[in-house]
């Protein structure tokens, strides 16, 4: 759907205020929230803007339990469902926020729900939607990585604003966006919880992220284990004791140096080159060194 043209505001409206509180929405054109109705729960679907799309099976099990017990405490935020707006259309409501209460109520059995009806445009829609999950922490961060993309994409959304009214820092946004360029597999290993955020950010400099990734699941390796694995090109192996042991000949060759030139050295190889760090403690080993690499 093409939306015109709307003024750029701070993410963070509130829901209080859509759902009645003090504030004001001007982009709804009220001062207050209106009352909930209540709704057939048939009425209502799920919005093709939310964000999320995995609800865990556990979670609503346990919430369609309390809402079996307590009911719905908390009226559901919807838009009239484009389309429904003619008199020989049928009613519908598209749910902006309050979808996992929506789920999880069809499985608690329930025929109605509270709703609060208000008329927003996509824009507001979507960004209503991501803040929400943002605030409860319930988006994958490939979930997160696409919200972003879409107010940038769709909207006219910069880093710099998305930081300023989110809440998050730049370089947070641009590291999450940076996802999206992982392999199809991959970003489902993440969206399913098999692979953290960090495990991902590291795999975008592999050669192979998809082949890593499913060692990286196969062998439980952590965050360092996988910077290690990324930096040598090489699948780490571990010792009993939970060490990472080290490929024998690098070992050898860093004594070789040492013997060499009478200082440690490290040898950190990668897929494609590598670096050597030797360690001095004054400048007169320091002045060794320069007189070994300059002389003719």
């Amino acid at each position: 759907m093409t939306q015109e043209p709307a003024k750029k505001r701070g993410l963070g409206m509130g829901l209080s205020a859509l759902l009645g509180g003090d504030a004001t929405d001007s982009a709804a054109g009220a001062s207050a929230g209106p009352p909930a109705q209540i709704v057939p729960i048939e009425f209502l679907s799920a919005s093709p803007l939310q964000p999320r799309r995995r609800f865990p099976e556990a979670e609503l099990d346990s919430l369609a339990q309390s809402l079996a017990t307590y009911g719905v405490l908390q009226p559901l935020l919807v838009r009239p469902r484009p389309g429904t707006a003619e008199a020989y259309a049928a009613p519908g409501f598209e749910i902006i926020a309050g979808e996992r209460r929506w789920r999880a109520a069809q499985r608690a059995g329930l025929h109605e729900l509270p709703v609060v009806v208000r008329e927003l445009s996509d824009r507001e829609v979507l960004e209503i939607a991501l803040v929400e999950n943002l605030q409860r922490e319930d988006l994958s961060p490939i979930e997160e990585a696409e919200g972003y993309k879409r107010l940038m994409e769709e909207f006219g959304r910069t880093q710099d604003e998305l930081a300023q009214e989110i809440g998050k820092s730049r370089p947070h946004i641009a590291n999450t966006l940076r996802l999206l360029k992982l392999p199809e597999v991959v970003r489902r290993f993440l969206e399913e919880g098999k692979l953290s955020a960090g495990h991902a950010r590291t795999l975008l400099g592999a050669d192979d992220p998809e082949a890593m990734a499913r060692s990286i699941i196969e062998r439980g390796m952590s965050v360092r284990d996988t910077e290690a694995m990324v930096q040598t090109g090489r699948l780490v192996q571990k010792s009993a004791k939970g060490r990472i042991d080290r490929d024998p000949d690098i070992v050898a060759f860093e004594d070789r140096l040492r013997s060499a030139i009478g200082l440690a050295c490290q040898l950190k190889p990668k897929a494609k080159g590598g670096t050597l760090t030797i360690r001095y403690s004054n400048l007169d080993q320091l002045d060794r060194i320069a007189r070994q690499l300059l002389r003719d």
